[in-house]
């Protein structure tokens, strides 16, 4: 979700202005994948990397985060949504942390859409959590190095038990991956858009899936073997 900022600073207002606005981007792209049926959705709400922007901007993100978790909470239990977290969370304030735990417990038992939030994570970080956990499971003897396989490594990361993404949406016309979910989107279908995330609205996410529907998911193989001519 990118561009805040940047749609902020083009209306002459502060950067957390636009995080404010991107709200209405979130409550809308969640509520058109609700409406179609999907089943995951993934937002890549603060990074690793994010820490090192002007303290005034983390605190007031941080607020944010535990003021629309407030907000939205009673629309997240209408719509049967539940709320995951990936990433560092113990490195998020205290406050940031017992409302995210309040609010991943009160949605836990919906059966819809599972909005899973990326806070205070990066790919790398992920990957090197779960050598680290492995590791130690090696040193305990409950694994043998030689029967690693990737789908022994795929249950040590942060999406354990979540299908990889089959479409990524990067806002803003970055092009680049920027230490998102960095082993799940080895086939994943990129999708670039020069639209700031906080002017991202359920048409763009119309356009996007679109998009995704024209083209061949071949996982390494030729259009032949996938449609094979009788």
């Amino acid at each position: 979700m990118d561009g805040n900022g940047r749609w902020a600073q083009k209306k002459g207002a502060m950067r957390i202005f636009g995080h404010r606005n991107a709200v209405q981007s979130v409550r809308e792209v969640t509520e058109a994948c609700g409406e179609l049926g999907i089943k995951y959705l993934t937002l890549y709400a603060f990074s690793t990397e994010n820490w090192g922007r002007p303290k005034e901007e983390v605190e007031g993100l941080m607020e944010l985060l535990v003021h629309t978790l407030r907000q939205e909470i009673n629309t997240l239990m209408e719509n049967q949504v539940k709320l995951v977290t990936i990433g560092d969370i113990a490195h998020l304030p205290l406050n940031c942390q017992e409302n995210l735990k309040w609010a991943i417990e009160k949605t836990k038992e919906n059966s819809g859409l599972v909005l899973i939030l990326a806070l205070s994570y990066s790919g790398r970080w992920e990957i090197t959590q779960a050598v680290r956990s492995i590791a130690r499971d090696i040193k305990a003897g409950k694994i043998s190095p030689d029967l690693i396989t990737e789908e022994t490594l795929e249950q040590y990361l942060a999406t354990a038990g979540i299908p990889d993404p089959e479409l990524l949406i990067r806002t803003s016309g970055e092009m680049r991956i920027s230490n998102f979910l960095l082993w799940q989107i080895a086939y994943t279908e990129l999708y670039i858009t020069p639209t700031l995330w906080p002017d991202f609205r359920k048409e763009n996410l119309y356009e996007a899936i679109w998009a995704y529907q024209q083209r061949e998911r071949r996982f390494g193989k030729t259009s032949e073997q996938l449609n094979p001519v009788n």
